[in-house]
């Protein structure tokens, strides 16, 4: 027998539900302000222990939760692929930084944040043509003719740079 498929937002409920019964609870409010310094000592914990490990420059890029229902497992939430490889070369040496700063964590999970709506990316206008210059500049004009005082006035060569000069002083 087939198990009922999970619904991809199966989570969010999950977290919500969470997060009332800590309300409902006897400590209420101060539960949730409880979590949240809590939350707030493990991130700043993790960037300790990422710049003991030399990837400090990653701290403001992760963040860490708590896997629900698993106490010791944290999961590390990252922007993208390139960090999150990075980080997971680094998974055992970060337990065992995160252990020596006392928090309890046998294992971490390293997860890609999900991408911002198409809706919210901004429409960038793009930028307007550049005209083609016409004619020559003066530096251009003056080495073409220095090049044309150069040559023989009958030959081939003279007679297209002479034609060039025209079309080009011409149409400026």
């Amino acid at each position: 027998m087939n198990p009922k498929p999970k619904t991809p937002y199966s989570a969010k409920p999950k977290i919500a539900r969470e997060w009332l019964d800590c309300l409902r609870g006897p400590e209420g409010i101060n539960g949730i302000l409880a979590r949240s310094e809590d939350l707030a000592k493990l991130k700043a914990c993790l960037q300790h222990c990422l710049k003991t490990l030399e990837l400090g420059h990653f701290g403001s890029k992760v963040e860490p939760v708590w896997a629900s229902g698993k106490p010791t497992e944290l999961l590390l939430m990252v922007p993208n692929a390139t960090i999150a490889a990075r980080l997971q070369q680094s998974l055992p040496s970060l337990i065992n930084e995160l252990a020596k700063n006392g928090q309890n964590c046998t294992a971490i999970k390293v997860s890609l944040k999900p991408a911002l709506p198409l809706s919210e990316w901004a429409v960038q206008p793009r930028a307007p043509a550049r005209e083609k210059p016409k004619g020559l500049n003066p530096v251009a004009r003056s080495a073409w003719l220095n090049l044309l005082s150069k040559l023989e006035p009958e030959s081939e060569l003279s007679k297209a740079v002479q034609r060039l000069l025209q079309s080009k002083i011409g149409s400026s």
